[in-house]
């Protein structure tokens, strides 16, 4: 993909569907999240990238901005989906690329969902605060990355997060972040534009990261999205709310296969 081996994983058959992870883990953080929904319904298959610079994907001293990591991605996606409209689901900062690639190719994605996306235009965003557990359990990473911090999630933490963690290309990421704004096409007010099919929503009410007011204002620019700010969650709500993201991202197929 322009140069770009992009290493990935992928489960099942059938339409297949892109799912994006965030900044500074891998593969496995979103495969973890998203692979107990899909996994439970039949005729999807799973494909999970690694972006260029973490997990087993290199981000080439050429790739210097976001431009270039949506140009990948896209190409990418044409790729395994062989032609055929694929479902895209981010997480993050794999939010904001969705939607990117979404504006870019709105006829190449039959549905989209942005779980705790990271949006142009972050406003009210909470200061972190722990919903559930003592706060002092794991290390600092997890403690502010997680509002619900029990042993379960600690254990999930590290067994699906930390690997992805150590094997981020520090020096790729800096460039890329120095450079992250997307030009023409996916700015402000043009990133959501063309795009009408089934589309989620779901934000934390508790996120540090990127909030919520900003996903609420998603509604205006997709005509057939559903909206869900869920409390007691923060950035980590895929594995916080695992069983409400289930019942959310359930629903949101159903509609994708009623669209054709």
């Amino acid at each position: 993909m322009g140069g770009v081996a992009v290493h990935y994983v992928e489960h099942g058959v059938g339409r297949p569907v892109v799912v994006l992870h965030g900044a500074g883990v891998d593969h496995r953080e979103a495969e973890a999240c998203f692979e107990p929904v899909f996994g439970s319904v039949a005729g999807y298959r799973r494909i999970y990238p690694d972006l260029p610079g973490m997990g087993r994907t290199a981000a080439p001293p050429s790739m210097n901005s976001a431009e270039d990591v949506l140009t990948t991605m896209l190409a990418f996606a044409r790729a395994v989906a062989g032609g055929t409209a694929y479902l895209l689901v981010g997480h993050s900062a794999g939010g904001y690329f969705a939607q990117a690639m979404t504006a870019r190719a709105p006829d190449e994605v039959a549905g989209l969902a942005l779980v705790c996306p990271l949006l142009p235009g972050l406003r009210d965003v909470p200061e972190h605060r722990v919903a559930v557990g003592s706060g002092e359990i794991g290390n600092a990473d997890f403690r502010s990355y997680f509002v619900v911090q029990t042993p379960a999630m600690l254990e999930r933490y590290e067994r699906y997060v930390l690997p992805g963690v150590a094997l981020v290309d520090h020096a790729a990421l800096e460039r890329i972040s120095a450079r992250w704004e997307l030009g023409p096409g996916a700015s402000p007010g043009q990133v959501y534009a063309g795009y009408a099919g089934p589309t989620l929503v779901v934000a934390g009410r508790l996120d540090s990261t990127v909030g919520y007011s900003a996903a609420v204002d998603l509604l205006d620019h997709y005509p057939h999205a559903s909206l869900a700010v869920v409390d007691d969650a923060g950035h980590a709500l895929p594995h916080e709310r695992s069983d409400l993201l289930r019942a959310l991202v359930t629903e949101w197929l159903a509609r994708v296969e009623r669209s054709g």
